[in-house]
């Protein structure tokens, strides 16, 4: 399941009601998996409150990482080369935009600005904070864009069309234009921790709210949206629970994994 919009509340939090749901269904037998566009890091307090034992998605599904064993389990960065042409065409258009990087579990940037602040970089500083040719060049595991909405949707159109086979994109919250290598999604992801953990494709439950969702939404044998998910979300989920803030996530855990419907 997904973290921000759907198992967390809107002050980030899971609530002790779904805290304890989530451990009832872990002790039943179910496999937890974390499923984000955040990294490792920022995902551990939860995977550590509900004290999991499962590899976690990181990044919209560009890394798959194992906790347990810190293993990187999948890892699909983009070229540096590819990424450096991304920087420069988005700083040639709009030399305001905010350029970060995430290589692995390691947070680059030449340019804090505390008008747009991720749920991370709310919680964490820059491991570098340096010109962008000092790091950019390396594989990057998701490059972030963040400006004006405007300015991030003319951007994305652009890419669209210089680097469509290259690069996914993900706009979301209103300031913030992800991008990783086309070949990720949290689906591919999902299917691959399936996988390692043995677990069918019918015998898996996915709850999502948003656009980076979608895929996975589809791909699992029952998927759920919470009932504030956006539009692509809703039209795609076998079924629709409360809002976040009213324990969806958990109460479609509790319906469809407890109570065997």
């Amino acid at each position: 399941m997904d973290l921000d919009g759907t198992l967390l509340t809107g002050d980030k939090r899971i609530s002790p009601w779904s805290e304890s749901v989530l451990r009832r269904a872990k002790t039943a037998g179910a496999r937890i998996v974390l499923a984000s566009a955040r990294p490792p890091r920022s995902v551990m307090p939860f995977y550590t409150q509900l004290d999991l034992d499962t590899p976690m998605i990181n990044y919209n599904g560009a890394l798959v990482y194992d906790p347990p064993t810190q293993r990187v389990l999948a890892h699909r960065p983009i070229p540096a080369a590819v990424a450096g042409e991304i920087v420069r065409e988005a700083r040639a258009r709009h030399p305001e935009v905010i350029v970060s990087a995430e290589i692995l579990d390691r947070w680059y940037t030449d340019r804090h600005d505390e008008r747009y602040l991720t749920e991370t970089a709310r919680h964490c500083v820059p491991d570098v904070l340096a010109p962008i040719d000092g790091w950019l060049n390396q594989p990057v595991t998701k490059l972030l864009l963040l400006g004006e909405g405007p300015m991030l949707t003319s951007l994305r159109k652009g890419f669209e069309q210089t680097h469509r086979h290259q690069v996914a994109m993900v706009q979301t919250e209103g300031f913030l234009l992800q991008l990783m290598h086309a070949t990720t999604s949290k689906a591919q992801a999902l299917r691959e921790v399936a996988a390692e953990l043995g677990v069918s494709r019918e015998e898996t439950l996915a709850v999502g709210d948003n656009a980076n969702d979608v895929g996975m939404l589809q791909w699992a044998g029952v998927s759920v949206a919470v009932a504030n998910a956006c539009p692509d979300a809703l039209s795609v989920a076998d079924h629709i629970t409360d809002h976040h803030n009213a324990d969806g996530a958990a109460k479609a855990v509790q319906q469809w994994v407890l109570h065997g419907k």
